[in-house]
């Protein structure tokens, strides 16, 4: 009983409260670090920057309830810590999809909010409530009437000595933090370094930071910036191959847009059953090229990424949707290159038109139509999936829409049944699901059979309606859809260890270019989504010497086979860099010494590309560019 009255007593003083407040964060924080991230920890300085870097954040942060007077003070106690842990959570949750962490543009992205319920349902875990228990012990204290709270006078001391505290530690960590990775904060492609090193709460003020500076390129730049991008794109353009360059010319275009399509689907047997039997049959078309050392490029953008980067030849942003945060920029997007050369142009979508600001930016890139789901039928439940409509009336319902537009066009089909969580009603399915024990890997073969016959029944019509023979049809994986949280499962659907070498191997997409009367076959070139749009503007015979693009042709002796990631990893034929290390993609394993220097020089080749690619985004550079390659004053 003594032991009881003596701890209440202590509940009585705001310094003894918010000292069970920093060390409840905390632990908790560390906790969530070290079992909810994927943060590569190595040795005992990083374990140990890991435990300490949640402190100089929690003590920092919640000091500021020491401003306010009386019960006030314990009020914003509260407030500062159940922010902190909403943020924490938040992050948690993120990350089991995306394997990533939330930035500011994210959150700015709250019209896309509104169709995402059942996939963030899919995500929450039972144990999650433990995130805000420790909130409730905080409010059953401020509330609790056994409980006399009495702030007293504290005086400046004590703040002042927990602020110095707070940065102290701060200071320290960041010097143990540079020490072990240089150039940590100068060169924070990899959002998982940073929080790895300086913990959630720092990582978020750094984010702020960045996306400040972002924002603040564009009032600053001028004509001369774009003058030396021109130098520098023209450094790596390569050359139309004469073999390829026109054999599409005056053909429509019609791009496919295959949702959360990975390789590894290719010829893969659940079972003993192809899971995507057409899409296998088009592998062997003569007239049909694969490539299957071709990569998503995406980050936070996702979907929006992998548009913008094969409309543009741009990079999405290392933070949040380019689609989003630059849907006012000025762009060369195919859909206007093309407009010189008759084509007229549309999106076809079953779902909501403000989704990724799709309706905004699509302007931008001078498309003349965007067929949303106004344009379809949607009465019918059954039909819709969590995105919009089902892929197979989706493409019924395209038809008609589709012949409305005048010849030659550029269109593209964006599908959503194969997009995570994977549900589908069984009366649809026509393939059982894996065994892993893993739902969302379990579900992934019934909506990549369902989309692949969605497709064919596309080709069936295409070929019906006599478009087929005219047009150039590109497929195109946007991103993984089953993330590396999910390796484990993935180690039984592929039969070997998910190494860092597989993983990287995994986020390999389909890509199928079918041109009439092209010679067709597998292409084991590397490639990204950043190469797509030279590669089917010189197909289409269309010059790309005045334009400013990162990729290069994907069918050019000169295509540069070094594919860069959003975070500065890369693949080439010969070297894989991820997370700081250097592999043989052949061996898998580390990089014999002799290489390392190339790597190196690739590596910085890799940061300079993504470095100019955000400095024309950020910027919106290509307003002082013209079409003909001059530049405006």
């Amino acid at each position: 009983m003594k032991n009881l009255v003596k701890n209440k007593s202590l509940l009585n003083n705001f310094l003894a409260i918010f000292v069970l407040a920093v060390l409840m964060l905390w632990a908790k924080t560390y906790i969530t670090q070290v079992t909810q991230f994927k943060l590569g920890v190595e040795g005992p300085l990083q374990q140990f920057l890991l435990l300490i870097n949640p402190l100089g954040s929690a003590l920092l942060f919640l000091s500021v309830a020491f401003l306010f007077k009386g019960k006030r003070k314990l009020t914003v106690l509260i407030f500062i810590y159940t922010l902190m842990t909403i943020l924490l959570f938040a992050n948690a949750v993120y990350y089991r999809f995306f394997s990533d962490f939330i930035t500011l543009p994210t959150i700015s992205q709250t019209q896309n909010f509104g169709d995402l319920g059942g996939s963030v349902l899919t995500l929450l875990k039972p144990y999650d409530v433990l995130f805000f228990v420790d909130i409730f012990v905080l409010i059953y204290i401020r509330f609790s009437k056994k409980i006399n709270f009495q702030s007293g006078k504290i005086g400046f001391k004590m703040p002042a000595a927990v602020v110095a505290a707070a940065i102290i530690l701060s200071i320290v960590n960041l010097q143990l933090a540079e020490a072990d990775r240089p150039d940590l904060l100068s060169r924070g492609f990899d959002r998982s370094y940073i929080v790895k090193y300086l913990g959630m709460y720092n990582y978020s003020i750094y984010d702020s930071v960045k996306t400040f500076e972002a924002s603040s390129e564009r009032a600053s730049a001028d004509s001369s910036d774009i003058a030396e991008i021109i130098n520098y794109t023209n450094s790596f353009s390569s050359q139309p191959n004469e073999k390829y360059f026109g054999k599409a010319k005056d053909m429509n275009v019609i791009y496919l847009h295959l949702e959360s399509m990975q390789s590894f689907l290719i010829d893969y047997e659940l079972d003993g059953e192809q899971v995507t039997p057409f899409l296998n049959s088009l592998v062997k078309n003569e007239n049909t090229m694969y490539f299957d050392n071709f990569y998503h490029q995406t980050a936070q953008g996702k979907t929006s990424d992998a548009e913008f980067m094969l409309e543009n030849s741009l990079f999405g942003l290392p933070q949040g949707s380019a689609f989003i945060t630059k849907g006012q920029n000025t762009f060369e997007a195919a859909p206007s290159i093309l407009k010189d050369y008759g084509y007229t142009s549309a999106v076809f979508h079953g779902n909501n038109g403000s989704f990724w600001n799709r309706n905004m930016i699509y302007n931008q890139f001078g498309y003349d139509e965007f067929f949303d789901e106004s344009s379809y039928d949607t009465a019918d439940s059954k039909n819709m999936a969590e995105y919009g409509l089902m892929d197979k009336p989706f493409f019924e319902q395209s038809q008609s829409l589709l012949e409305t537009l005048p010849q030659p066009f550029y269109t593209k089909f964006i599908t959503v049944a194969h997009h995570f969580p994977y549900k589908i009603d069984q009366d649809l399915v026509s393939i059982g699901k894996a065994t892993t024990g893993d739902t969302s890997v379990d579900n992934y073969f019934q909506t990549a059979r369902y989309a692949d016959e969605a497709i064919e029944q596309f080709f069936t019509y295409l070929k019906e309606s006599g478009l087929y023979e005219n047009t150039m049809i590109v497929m195109y994986g946007d991103h993984y859809g089953i993330s590396d949280n999910h390796n484990k499962a993935m180690e039984q659907i592929i039969g070997e260890e998910v190494t860092p070498v597989v993983n990287a191997d995994l986020q390999r997409v389909p890509l199928f270019i079918h041109v009439p009367g092209m010679e067709g076959g597998v292409n084991h070139t590397y490639g990204g989504q950043i190469d797509l749009l030279p590669t089917v503007l010189h197909l289409l015979g269309v010059e790309t010497k005045n334009n400013i693009h990162f990729g290069t042709d994907l069918l050019s002796e000169e295509h540069s086979e070094i594919v860069p990631f959003r975070n500065g990893n890369f693949v080439s034929p010969t070297i894989y860099s991820l997370d700081g290390k250097y592999y043989d993609p052949k061996t898998g394993e580390m990089l014999d010494e002799s290489k390392m220097e190339t790597a190196e020089k690739l590596k910085a080749m890799v940061a300079e590309k993504l470095h100019y690619s955000d400095k024309v985004v950020n910027g919106d550079l290509l307003r002082f560019h013209s079409k003909d390659g001059s530049i405006k004053e």
